[in-house]
């Protein structure tokens, strides 16, 4: 898509001066101060959950460096979050700060569920919320791989509610979660109930054996290793997905004449690179 719209040289520059694996000083006093965030999952099939997560500033907690913590208090009991994780660990927060800088910050990274007594057992400093109904079920760890900004540009400025407006934490009472707000169980009813059809598991594609450099005439193709991605997930806020490095392809032969074109192509993108680095860099919000 980069190639296609023309951005490749900004999204470079976007992963060269904006993208971290790990949350700097500024990043993490930043996640310190956010009562709520949106998570992105998706189950072992690709299918896609995106929810809201709120509490007191600091609930989503920062271990350290490479590692957040959050919990999961009572809800809806249909766990969709939670059921993603466990079949399929990655997962994509979103913090935004509606009220002071209009900034937001993205997290991808793995995540594991932990129990309650697990986790303050080896965190001991972790917060016990007083508020009634909000109570660590257990807890989510999240391994910080990306951490970026969401620029301002198109961020409303939102005002807080008054201090004293109710919440209701841990409520079954359905009108003061929300009652039926959109109709859905009206039209539930008249529509009875659904069959779900099971789904068969996915496997993942076999990795295709293709020549590596150093195996000689005659000898079976390796497979080649996995190559590092460092990338944003495509849509508002972040650039598509890069190629896994290198950006060009490898010779799936083992003529002579094809792996020097390929040499002399991945010189030319290094010199490229070469030169773009020269610019300035760039001094963000998390710089």
């Amino acid at each position: 898509m980069q190639r296609r719209l023309g951005t490749t040289e900004r999204a470079n520059r976007f992963y060269d001066e904006q993208m971290l694996d790990h949350l700097n000083e500024r990043m993490r006093e930043f996640v310190a101060q956010q009562e709520m965030f949106f998570l992105a999952t998706a189950d072992r099939h690709g299918e896609c959950d995106n929810t809201f997560r709120a509490g007191p500033p600091g609930f989503l907690h920062v271990i350290d460096e490479r590692t957040l913590v959050y919990p999961e208090y009572r809800g809806n009991g249909v766990h969709a979050s939670l059921g993603n994780i466990q079949e399929n660990p990655h997962v994509g927060i979103l913090l935004v700060d509606f009220f002071r800088s209009r900034v937001g910050l993205h997290v991808n990274g793995r995540a594991e569920i932990v129990e309650d007594a697990e986790i303050r057992a080896a965190h001991p400093e972790l917060p016990v919320d007083p508020v009634p109904g909000r109570r660590a079920q257990v807890w989510v760890r999240v391994t910080v791989e990306e951490a970026y900004i969401h620029c301002a540009k198109h961020i409303p400025h939102l005002q807080k509610a008054p201090k004293g407006t109710p919440r209701d934490w841990g409520t079954d009472d359905q009108r003061r979660k929300g009652g039926d707000f959109f109709g859905a169980a009206r039209d539930a009813r008249a529509r009875g109930p659904v069959e779900r059809p099971p789904r068969e598991h996915v496997p993942a594609p076999a990795p295709v054996p293709v020549p590596v450099a150093g195996a000689g005439a005659g000898e079976p193709a390796r497979e080649a290793p996995a190559a590092p991605v460092a990338a944003a997930p495509a849509g508002a806020g972040g650039p598509a997905r890069p190629e896994p490095v290198p950006r060009v392809p490898v010779p799936a032969t083992g003529d002579p004449a094809a792996w020097r074109d390929h040499v002399e192509r991945v010189l030319a993108r290094a010199r490229s690179r070469g030169s773009e680095a020269e610019e300035a860099p760039f001094r963000g919000w998390f710089g």
